[in-house]
């Protein structure tokens, strides 16, 4: 008989509070207090919730509490949720090399109001921000360099959005007579073609099985 998973996942819980990670959530709950709007214990990993203004100061007291000592920022990532009025999730993962443990802090934003940078306390942040805003838009104030950073210069949108187009809003090409790279919308010319979805095997003086319908 297969085990409920219900039981199996109180077994994990009961597992990962047994090895230490039930003690730093506590500690976390007792330094944070009510900065922390949601926590959740699973898969070896510790997740707390925080609102965007409290980034800073959470952040700050993870690093430097003595008893967790988080002082390995990881990276920072964003989620998009378009059906939400706060549509995105961002999402930070630091190590504590003493404790052996990873935390994720998460806090939800939209694509208007900024998240303050925590590049101060982490300044490898600062980078990881400029992805997030690259990416999905999400705005950080206070990034001493908050550019683009993959993406080209004049690229339009955030192409991780979930209602980007594939295909995105413009192209890039090389113009021989301007011998010179340029922008342009881009062009689907496959959108004005026809299709008849009919075989290419068919030919013009038989059928193949099957495709009957080349010849009605």
């Amino acid at each position: 008989m297969s085990a409920d998973p219900a039981s199996l996942g109180e077994q994990r819980q009961a597992s990962e509070h047994a090895h230490g990670l039930g003690p730093i959530a506590a500690r976390v709950a007792e330094v944070l207090g009510a900065r922390v709007l949601g926590q959740q214990l699973a898969y070896g990993e510790l997740t707390i919730s925080v609102a965007a203004e409290a980034i800073v100061e959470t952040v700050t007291i993870l690093r430097d509490d003595p008893e967790l000592l988080f002082v390995c920022f990881i990276d920072i990532c964003g989620v998009d949720y378009p059906a939400r009025e706060l549509r995105f999730d961002v999402v930070y993962h630091f190590l504590s090399p003493r404790k052996n443990a990873r935390i994720r802090v998460k806090l939800a934003t939209d694509d208007q109001t900024p998240v303050p940078s925590i590049s101060d306390v982490f300044p490898a942040a600062t980078w990881f921000e400029r992805e997030a805003y690259d990416l999905y838009g999400i705005l950080f104030s206070g990034n001493p360099d908050f550019r683009r950073i993959l993406t080209d210069y004049g690229f339009r949108g955030h192409p991780l959005r979930k209602d980007f187009p594939p295909t995105g809003f413009v192209e890039v090409r090389y113009d021989n007579e301007l011998r010179r790279v340029v922008y342009e919308p881009v062009k689907l010319p496959q959108e004005f073609r026809n299709f008849d979805f009919l075989s290419p095997w068919e030919g013009t003086d038989y059928t193949l099985p099957g495709d009957e319908k080349g010849k009605q």
